[in-house]
């Protein structure tokens, strides 16, 4: 029998409204794979934690967004067997829109490089497949 490397991943689409339109909450990742490049904060799963929860507790750490700062709501999972050259990896993935107020508050923590908000009409190339993740959400949200 072959064996192979299973995670579940946990990724977070945030979206900010203002009056000069939407924008989504990127971290740049610190660490490979996709070192340097813009993703959706996430990451892994732990083995004792909710689905929710772990996303929470991943955009708190690479955010600095107490985990309770925003609704969030499923948006799918998404499993493209070659999504994550570190092996099989099936991510689950919320969203939700963050009050205006709370933008500020973001901060890069953890293995994010950087954080920072981006034009949802203007995305940078991204890591992964968030491009497909966000698309998605983007319906959920009607944004």
């Amino acid at each position: 029998m072959r064996e192979f490397f299973v995670g579940v991943g946990l990724d977070v689409v945030l979206v900010n409204k203002t009056a000069e339109g939407c924008s989504i909450l990127l971290i740049k990742r610190r660490n490979n794979p996709y070192a340097g490049c813009w993703a959706l904060p996430g990451g892994f799963l732990e083995p004792e934690e909710d689905l929710e929860d772990g996303a929470r507790r991943e955009l708190m750490e690479e955010t600095s967004l107490k985990p309770d700062s925003v609704p969030l709501t499923q948006v799918g999972a998404f499993g493209r067997p070659d999504r994550d050259s570190r092996g099989r990896v099936i991510s689950i993935a919320y969203c939700g829109i963050l009050p205006a107020e709370m933008a500020p508050l973001v901060k890069a923590e953890d293995d994010a490089a950087e954080a920072g908000w981006h034009p949802l009409d203007t995305l940078p190339p991204l890591a992964f497949d968030h491009a497909d993740i966000i698309a998605k959400a983007r319906r959920v949200l009607e944004v």
